[in-house]
């Protein structure tokens, strides 16, 4: 029987990413010589419809961009990835999103971020796209837009029918209002304590703080853990943890955008939680093995030549 393609929505957003690698994070007032300068696209949303793309599934991609020298750069890519632009809105008044990435020895990235156009996108512009939404297998949203635009995202989603999936980052605390309406929500370790009001530097037991988010309205929780894989918790309450893979760390940057772009393919596949983590967990692995986000986000070839 043919595989499924699914139709996926990826209510988003584009950042370009400048990356320089240094031996290590600077502190307060000192300067350091890096190398490897990478400036190229980004953002969660694009990242993850890339992904997507790659993956296999079929995706409609709404975000905002400028009309700077930096649009450019996504425009390009959507071109060479043969997506869907009928989603890119460019806006005069803002500048593209941008994002300055260090990265260390170790493969850690520090990141900051000026959301720019992103800012710009509306709980309307994801009204103006229901048509698309009503033919969704899967709704996907990020949090470098507005917590009110991905919200809209999870509730049309929802009441479509469609599986929702909400990758909580940058984390900023939610409303009950908006987590009701998510089916998936995809947290790191950090971003799992801010959801909750806590400090990211708390100790407290990552599977107690998803029982504790799950209690607020999401249907399943999956937290990424970076080189141990993810911890499930699905909506019966069984709590597993998938082991990640063994690779040669050389940038982390982009790893939870493989993670989402391969999680939301696998289920508008029709495959099980578990199994679409598994694939998860490889997707993101591989992405470490680069430097950069777009040259490293796995194809599904690659991906499915590691699952065996």
């Amino acid at each position: 029987m043919a595989q499924k393609t699914p139709f996926i929505t990826v209510v988003g957003s584009f950042v370009v990413g400048i990356t320089i690698k240094t031996s290590r994070f600077p502190v307060a007032g000192e300067s350091l010589i890096g190398s490897d300068f990478d400036l190229g696209p980004g953002g969660k949303g694009s990242n993850q419809a890339v992904g997507i793309t790659r993956m296999g599934g079929q995706c409609h991609l709404l975000l905002k961009i400028g009309r700077d020298d930096f649009a450019k750069i996504a425009l390009d890519l959507y071109a060479q990835e043969k997506m869907d632009l009928s989603g890119i809105i460019q806006v005069a008044d803002a500048n593209t999103g941008v994002a300055i990435i260090t990265v260390n020895q170790a493969g850690e990235n520090h990141i900051v971020l000026d959301v720019g156009a992103n800012a710009f996108l509306s709980p309307e512009d994801v009204n103006q796209v229901e048509s698309k939404i009503a033919r969704s297998d899967v709704v996907l949203s990020v949090l470098e837009i507005s917590a009110e635009t991905a919200g809209r995202a999870m509730a049309l989603g929802r009441g479509h029918g469609a599986l929702t999936i909400l990758n909580p980052a940058p984390a900023t605390p939610l409303s009950n209002a908006i987590l009701e309406n998510v089916d998936v929500i995809t947290p790191n370790e950090t971003e799992i304590k801010i959801l909750l009001g806590l400090e990211p530097s708390s100790k407290d037991d990552i599977p107690e703080l998803a029982k504790a988010l799950q209690m607020r309205g999401v249907k399943n929780v999956v937290v990424t853990q970076g080189a141990s894989g993810a911890l499930v918790l699905d909506e019966w309450g069984a709590l597993t943890q998938v082991p990640g893979i063994k690779v040669d760390v050389v940038d982390t940057t982009g790893a939870g955008d493989a993670f989402n772009a391969a999680l939301a393919t696998a289920l508008g596949e029709g495959k099980t939680l578990l199994d679409a983590v598994k694939m998860a967990v490889i997707a993101g692995g591989l992405c470490c093995t680069k430097l950069g986000v777009i040259p490293a986000m796995p194809h599904r070839q690659e991906i499915e030549g590691v699952m065996g």
